[in-house]
């Protein structure tokens, strides 16, 4: 293992709560985007810590050998140019973070949805380290997963939505303060490779702090809660799959997913990891046989191949399934239904803060 400053930081970013896994491919996306002093600065942050959590500049200043200014001058070009966090700090003040798997890596390089030379020299260093060991490590290194699948609201029957409120998407944009909208990072990416689908682009929804870090930084445009709902609507007439983080409460961000590209829809759809080691399902896909005509809609809108027609009846591999409902609209009978799963010991966590300490507890971090 690497002795130098960007070994010593790949070690450093690995213990956060949303780490980093070492590997030689990490390293060379460091070097790719840092010089040694801006290594030693990242150096400087606590990193035993959840995601968006920025501290002022007067926490790792007494560290630093730089002078005031030149740390400053570089911790605002880190931010300017997407490679650290940036926003409030819990008294009020102007602060910086490191990114967190998830939460700025690698998104910050591919949000805008620009087409340029670091945009395709990152995508070509993030495919090669992002294989399935990593994505398993950083995405399903802990009993609790940090995200979970929500239904589309057509999905769930019109007598169980006040029941499911809190697992439905209008509950998770009601709750936030502000809204930025970003390009889907995985479909964009498939595209500088050739191999991208026809799925909306600008889809990806921030709310709040990590909002405001995207319109501050230019990495997204603001949008209002109307617009965000109808961003919504627009991803599930193109059926895709939202997701969430695993908690009801300060929720920062929405992802609209396609099998085709997605880290973690188009892994489970390829079988590369199971379903319930890298995200949360809370639902499941259920087919009432008396009412199914084997028509075959929902083996086409199913994301990860979950379905299949045994005997001109659609059934689920619920080991698969992951309770999206983007299957459920398309159903012309009301064949397809989806139901809470009985299995699971608990729901999703109050607070975004209370998900990522449990996090940080089952690494060991705290």
């Amino acid at each position: 293992m690497s002795d130098d400053v960007f070994g010593r930081l790949a070690n450093h970013l690995a213990a956060l709560g949303m780490g980093y896994p070492y590997r030689d491919d990490l390293l060379a996306i460091l070097r790719e985007n840092l010089n040694p002093t801006e290594a030693e600065v990242c150096l400087l942050f606590p990193n035993r810590v959840g995601p968006c959590k920025p501290v002022a500049v007067d926490v790792i200043a007494p560290h630093s050998q730089l002078s005031r200014v030149e740390l400053e001058k570089t911790l605002e070009s880190l931010a300017e140019r997407g490679l650290i966090f940036s926003g409030q700090t819990a008294e009020g003040g102007k602060g910086y973070a490191l990114q967190q798997v998830g939460f700025g890596f690698p998104q910050t390089f591919f949000w805008k949805g620009e087409d340029t030379p670091q945009a395709r020299t990152m995508t070509n260093l993030i495919k090669k380290y992002f294989d399935r060991k990593v994505t398993q490590e950083a995405f399903g290194g802990s009993e609790t997963k940090p995200h979970r699948y929500i239904p589309v609201k057509q999905s769930i029957k019109p007598d169980l939505q006040a029941v499911y409120s809190l697992d439905m998407m209008e509950d998770v944009i009601n709750q936030a303060q502000a809204f930025a909208v970003a390009h889907c990072t995985c479909r964009f990416q498939a595209r500088l490779h050739g191999s991208g689908c026809n799925h909306p682009l600008e889809v990806c929804l921030k709310f709040d702090e990590l909002a405001e870090y995207l319109i501050d930084r230019g990495l997204g445009r603001r949008v209002t809660r109307e617009e965000a709902l109808g961003i919504v609507r627009k991803s599930e007439e193109a059926g895709l799959v939202h997701f969430v983080d695993n908690a009801y409460g300060k929720v920062k961000h929405n992802c609209n997913c396609c099998g085709c590209a997605c880290w973690n829809v188009g892994t489970i759809k390829r079988r590369k990891i199971t379903r319930d080691v890298l995200m949360a399902t809370y639902f499941l896909r259920e087919t009432e046989e008396t009412e199914c005509i084997g028509c075959g809609n929902c083996l086409q809108a199913c994301h990860v191949d979950a379905v299949v027609l045994e005997d001109s009846i659609a059934a689920v591999d619920q080991d698969w399934c992951i309770g999206c409902g983007v299957c459920v609209p398309r159903c012309p009978t009301g064949a397809a239904v989806i139901v809470p799963r009985t299995d699971k010991k608990r729901g999703p966590f109050e607070t975004f803060d209370e998900l990522h300490e449990q996090i940080l507890k089952e690494k060991g971090l705290k």
